[in-house]
């Protein structure tokens, strides 16, 4: 596995909204180059790009017409190939997007699949015999539909998400029928051959890896993904001779099959067994410091939150029930809007179930512990509504705290660092649906169409927030009680603290049913740093294992040396909230002065709590009091043992 991602923070970025630089209204590959040093400053050192290939963009870009060309919108492949070189003299690593399962139906592949006479590409899509009353429904789950009457061949194509979405052929894992190649035959094999070939393609430019688009549903009927994990396993194996930095992330949202199928990184989503939707979508855990009282987002922000633009500050948009809407990784219409959570009422709603969430997580950990890949949590993506949508700005800041102290790599949707809203009642823009909401264009500053273009209003990509309180990235810099100056603080700790990144380990120490607050520990283990110390250096570590109350000599030594816990409690409720954590740590936050736990104990401490320092705290901070931990409403508190 590449080893720059053990401190990796993933950006991402949907190009046609994010910066546009030559004024045509639609973001492009330059508006990222001009924007990377913002992202750099930010804290994240890689960026995930969404599709950028030749497209029809029926589905914005996930129907791929041409694999090997960039779409003339965004720039050229010199262009492209300037964006990883200027990402790289940065520290910076770059991701594209991949569409292995379905191309364009405009595709020249497809084109000559269609053809009546056999050819390279003949058996390359899924084709079914028609018949003189074609019925073009599907009955396999993992084929959406046929499409039929579009090919001088005598049969109808196999289509994914949309109809303008033909598969590509990597067989079937159970075949029933006399059309159906099975997975391991020479023409899906050569499916496989493909995928490795445009990657290696872009690779070669400068590319450090790809997430993979609904990458569980390749092989068809394939119940176990057997021969799909087979397939993955095996681009895998030809990357770790080809080029053995590049990182593959998955759109599986089942890590355990995921990492196992040798990808580097698979997201928990809002499709899935993960509990993805209890943090912060569906009866959000992080939204309990709302207003309970109306229930609304609007009124919470008034009186919770800081956060006010110099363009008149940061309202908050209604919620009206819209979804997110798209498909899963095995090809599933999936719409988050279905889930209650879309509802004002469930704002301040303290049902939310953090335990769910961390039952499944820590099964997921354990079944993933014999492989080197991580379990990624994103902020959201393209696909779903803004978590601004369900949490205020300041609710923000508390889930922000959780997504960058959790092992794996996080990943940032853009504009969800300043609260950028999901625009409800915009119309359906490149199959977006629902998603179109989430894929405005990033608000910049106060300037015309908030800096993101000099295009007139009408040529943008999509409409810009209208609303004069939208949050911008100029009116947030340099504000500490900002959510932009928070994410880059939390980013800072972080990359600061091993102990903190994607290889550390995680401990819950509090993460009850419907309960607050939620305490766990982050820890790293000392490693070849100490173990290869001088001697010098190792009299400084005996200075550690000495001192009652670790100083910052002590601090650096152990970060140093890859060794550290650090603890962090979070409470989005409204009202104050007490644990008590296991043994072993509460002599380690009570800096060495609580009493030791026996069988015989005092009747009362001999000397009275302290409280130890933080790294970070957003509202008042947690005390320890000897005995229990005290989490302060509203509030989060990273503190080091």
């Amino acid at each position: 596995m590449a080893s720059w991602l053990n401190n990796a923070i993933f950006y991402e970025i949907y190009p046609q909204s994010f910066n546009d630089s030559n004024g045509d209204g639609i973001g492009d590959f330059q508006g990222i180059i001009d924007k990377l040093q913002y992202v750099r400053d930010l804290g994240c050192n890689a960026i995930w790009i969404n599709p950028c290939f030749d497209s029809s963009f029926y589905d914005a870009g996930y129907d791929v017409r041409d694999y090997y060309t960039a779409a003339e919108r965004y720039g050229s492949n010199a262009d492209l190939q300037r964006l990883f070189e200027r990402a790289h003299e940065l520290g910076m690593h770059v991701l594209l997007d991949l569409v292995p399962g379905h191309s364009a139906v405009d595709n020249p592949w497809f084109l000559e699949s269609g053809k009546d006479e056999r050819n390279a590409w003949t058996d390359r899509y899924i084709w079914r015999p028609m018949t003189q009353s074609p019925n073009l429904n599907s009955p396999y789950e993992s084929i959406r539909g046929f499409l039929g009457g579009i090919a001088e061949r005598p049969d109808a194509a196999a289509v994914n998400c949309f109809s303008t979405q033909a598969c590509l052929n990597y067989g079937f894992g159970t075949v029933t029928e006399d059309w159906q190649f099975a997975a391991d035959s020479p023409e899906a094999v050569q499916g496989r051959l493909l995928i490795q070939d445009i990657m290696d393609f872009w690779l070669g430019l400068g590319a450090d890896g790809f997430r993979v688009d609904m990458a569980g549903s390749l092989v068809k009927e394939d119940p176990d993904h057997y021969w799909t994990k087979l397939l993955w396993q095996q681009v895998r194996a030809h990357l770790d001779e080809t080029y053995p930095e590049a990182v593959l992330v998955s759109e599986w949202g089942d890590p355990e099959e995921a990492l196992h199928a040798g990808f580097d990184m698979d997201f928990l989503l809002h499709f899935g067994p993960s509990h993805y939707l209890d943090l912060f979508r569906e009866n959000p855990y992080f939204s309990a410091g709302s207003s309970e009282a109306t229930g609304s987002a609007e009124t919470a922000e008034t009186e919770h939150d800081g956060e006010r633009s110099e363009c008149d500050g940061a309202g908050s948009s209604g919620c009206d029930g819209a979804g997110s809407s798209g498909c899963d990784s095995n090809g599933n219409s999936v719409v988050d809007g279905d889930n209650p959570n879309c509802n004002n009422d469930n704002v301040g709603n303290a049902s939310g179930d953090i335990k769910a969430f961390v039952d499944t997580y820590t099964a997921m950990l354990a079944s993933t512990a014999g492989t080197p890949g991580y379990i990624c949590i994103p902020s959201g993506n393209h696909d779903m509504i803004r978590m601004r949508d369900t949490l205020t700005t300041d609710e923000m800041k508390l889930a922000f705290t959780f997504l960058l102290t959790m092992p794996g790599c996080p990943f940032i949707y853009y504009g969800d660092e300043i609260g950028m809203r999901y625009m409800h009642g915009l119309k359906s823009k490149e199959g977006g649906y629902e998603r179109t909401g989430s894929r405005t264009p990033m608000q910049w500053s106060c300037a015309t169409n908030a800096g993101f273009s000099a295009a007139r209003p009408d040529d943008l990509y999509l409409p810009i927030d209208a609303d004069s309180e939208r949050p911008n990235v100029a009116s947030q810099t340099g504000r500490s009680d900002s959510l932009l100056e928070t994410v880059r603080a939390l980013n800072t700790l972080r990359l600061a603290h091993p102990a903190l990144q994607a290889d550390g380990g995680i401990e819950f120490l509090y993460a009850e049913d419907h309960a607050y607050p939620l305490v766990y520990a982050r820890s790293s283990e000392a490693g070849e740093a100490e173990r290869d110390a001088t001697d010098g250096e190792r009299s400084e570590t005996a200075h550690e294992t000495s001192c009652e109350t670790p100083c910052e000599t002590c601090s650096k030594i152990n970060r140093e040396a890859g060794g550290e816990r650090i603890v962090v409690a979070i409470n989005p409720s409204n009202t104050d909230a007490s644990c008590t954590l296991p043994s072993d740590y509460v002599k380690l936050l009570s800096g060495g002065l609580a009493q030791e736990i026996s069988q015989e104990p005092a009747e009362k401490p001999t000397q009275e709590p302290t409280e130890k320092p933080t790294l970070l705290s957003i509202g008042n901070p947690a005390r320890f009091d000897g005995t229990q931990l005290h989490v302060p409403a509203r509030s989060a508190t990273i503190l080091p043992c």
